[in-house]
């Protein structure tokens, strides 16, 4: 079985060193670089094209969300998996806007590091506890506050973005929020619509603020 590749992205090399250590008392790891800022994670992650990037979100030249950013532009089949001694709300979700597909904190143990490499190489998104808590706590607030038997000829991912809809999010900013893809988002409006038997979005958002939502 070929080893999951990974490049390392941080501007400290102590923790360079530390990691590119223990992946190389992985068996079934290797590292195929280092970068020490994001300008050259770019560069190196399109020269090596690894299985993961293990990713610093504050770096010099280019920080790692924007580094993330144009990774997923140029090369979309690579991991991401964002390290970092934050816990900000705004930066976790801004790594998930850009394509990441996790966020460790530096503090993770080392074998919790690895098997977050192995999980997100296989396509698996993977958090810390503390951000996964962060996590569910922001979708729980998404939910509808209005018991789901209004509208109940609607599924609860077309319930949530029809109650984003009456708080006046364009699908852009719906796609940015839920985490999918603008397109998603369209589809979503017209299945609202369809079932709804209304002409458009506008009366859809009537109905969703006549049943107390957006308010």
């Amino acid at each position: 079985m070929e080893p999951v590749t990974v490049l390392i992205a941080d501007d400290h090399q102590f923790f360079r060193d530390g990691v590119h250590a223990l992946l190389d008392a992985q068996l079934d790891m290797e590292c195929v670089g280092e970068a020490a800022n994001g300008k050259e994670a770019v560069r190196m992650t399109i020269e090596t094209q690894p299985d993961v990037v293990l990713m610093d979100v504050q770096m010099p030249d280019m920080s790692g969300v924007e580094a993330t950013r144009q990774i997923m532009n140029n090369s979309p089949h690579i991991r991401v998996l964002m390290v970092t001694m934050f816990e900000d709300d705004s930066l976790v979700f801004a790594a998930m806007r850009a394509g990441a597909r996790g966020y460790l904190l530096k503090g993770a143990r080392h074998e919790d590091m690895v098997r977050a490499i192995r999980a997100v190489s296989s396509g698996d998104a993977i958090f810390s506890p503390a951000i996964a808590a962060k996590l569910v706590n922001y979708f729980a607030a998404l939910q509808p506050s209005r018991p789901t038997t209004v509208f109940p000829e609607l599924s609860s991912r077309e319930r949530e973005i029809l109650a984003l809809l009456a708080q006046g999010l364009k699908n852009m900013e719906i796609a940015e929020r839920l985490v999918i893809s603008p397109k998603s988002v369209r589809n979503y409006v017209s299945n609202i619509i369809s079932k709804l038997q209304v002409a458009d979005r506008t009366q859809a958002i009537l109905r969703a603020k006549e049943a107390g939502w957006g308010r």
